[in-house]
C-alpha cells in the first residue's frame, strides 16, 4: 500500500499543532528545538500542499484561519489517539507495578473479593493494594481511589460500571427464633414479626425486602425494633443470637444454613438479588496496574463457560 504520509508530513502535522497551542512561530520553534525560520517553511510546505491557508499573519500574532481551526481540531485528536496507541503498547511490555486504591463493601469484600486478593498479589507482586472497607460511596477524586465495587448505579456520568455479580437474597432466622415464635408461611406474616432491619449508607432509608412467586416480583417494608447501620454484618451477628428474622445475602450465610446454625425460610418467595458494579472514572489511558486488576475481577466472577465436550444438561438433546 502506497505511503500517504512520510515521516517529514508527519513532522509538519505535529508542528503545526505546536504553532496553533503556541500562537507564535517563535514560542512554537523554542518549544520543539528549532529554527524560526524552519517553522515557518514547515508550515509553509504543509499549506501549499493542502491548498489552503492555516494561519492569518500579523506583525504581533498569527491566528488560525475557519480552515485552519478545523484542521487542528482533528490532526490533534489523531495525534492523541497515536500517543494512546503507544502508552498502551509500551505498558503491555512493562510489568505491572504501583500502587491501586480499592474501595469495597464490607459484606462482599469479607465473603468474597478479599479472599481472591492474595492470588492476585502473588500474580503480580509489583501491584501494591490499597483497601478500604465501606459501605459509603465514594469521590473517586477527593478520597483518591482507582476502582471501587458498589451494589448502586453511580449517578456520576463520569464513572465506568462494569457489572461483576448478583448476589442471591435469603431470609432467615436462627432455630431458637422459630422455636420461639414460629417460621412465617408468606412474606405478608412477616409483619408480625421481628424483623432486623438495615439503613443504607447513602440515604439513611430502611432497606425493603425483596421476594418474587410465581413470576412476580415485589418487595415488602419489614418492621422491628432492631436497626443497624453502615455495617451489614452486624445484622447477621444479630439474626445468629436470635434477634429475629433478616434478608441477607446468601454468600453470607452459607455455611450457617449449611451447619444448622441458621435456617432459611420462605423459599417459596426467594430468588431476587441485587447486583454489584466495578466503578472507576473514565480516562483516554487506563494504567497497566489497574487494568490487570479489573480484567482478574471480572475474570473471577465470570460464569463458567460450557466445554463443547461436555454432555447436556438434563432434560437437554444431544
Amino acid at each position: 500500500m502506497a505511503r500517504r504520509f512520510d515521516e517529514v508530513m508527519l513532522g509538519s502535522i505535529e508542528l503545526f499543532c505546536t504553532v496553533a497551542e503556541c500562537g507564535s512561530f517563535t514560542a512554537a520553534a523554542v518549544k520543539s528545538g528549532l529554527g524560526q525560520p524552519a517553522v515557518s517553511r514547515s508550515i509553509s510546505r504543509l499549506e501549499q500542499r493542502l491548498g489552503v491557508k492555516l494561519f492569518e499573519r500579523t506583525t504581533r500574532r498569527i491566528n488560525l484561519t475557519d480552515a485552519g481551526q478545523h484542521y487542528y481540531q482533528q490532526c490533534r485528536a489523531a495525534l492523541s489517539q497515536i500517543n494512546a496507541a503507544e502508552r498502551a503498547l509500551a505498558d503491555a511490555q512493562r510489568t505491572p507495578s504501583g500502587t491501586v486504591r480499592l474501595s469495597l463493601p464490607t459484606p462482599l469484600g469479607h465473603y468474597r473479593i478479599l479472599p481472591l486478593l492474595p492470588a492476585f498479589h502473588a500474580r503480580y507482586p509489583q501491584v501494591e493494594l490499597e483497601i478500604q472497607l465501606s459501605n459509603h460511596n465514594v469521590d473517586f477524586v477527593v478520597d483518591g481511589f482507582d476502582l471501587a465495587v458498589r451494589g448502586r448505579p453511580p449517578k456520576d456520568s463520569g464513572l465506568v460500571s462494569r457489572p461483576l455479580l448478583d448476589a442471591e437474597l435469603v431470609v432467615v432466622a436462627s432455630p431458637d427464633y422459630v422455636l420461639r415464635h414460629g417460621a412465617p408461611n408468606t412474606p405478608d406474616a412477616l409483619l408480625q414479626h421481628q424483623c432486623i432491619q438495615f439503613h443504607l449508607p447513602s440515604s439513611g432509608q430502611l432497606i425493603s425486602w425483596l421476594f418474587q412467586h410465581q413470576g412476580r416480583a415485589f418487595s415488602l417494608p419489614t418492621q422491628g425494633g432492631l436497626r443497624c447501620s453502615d455495617d451489614l454484618l452486624g445484622c447477621v451477628t444479630l439474626a445468629r443470637a436470635g434477634g429475629g428474622i433478616l434478608q441477607t445475602y446468601r454468600f453470607i450465610v452459607e455455611h450457617d444454613l449449611q451447619n444448622g446454625r441458621l435456617l432459611e425460610l420462605l423459599p417459596d418467595y426467594g430468588g431476587r438479588s441485587r447486583p454489584f458494579s466495578l466503578l472507576y472514572p473514565r480516562q483516554p489511558h487506563m494504567p497497566q496496574r489497574l487494568r490487570v486488576l479489573i480484567d482478574w475481577l471480572l475474570a473471577a466472577f465470570a460464569p463458567p463457560q460450557a466445554s463443547p465436550l461436555s454432555p447436556p444438561a438434563a432434560g437437554q438433546s444431544a
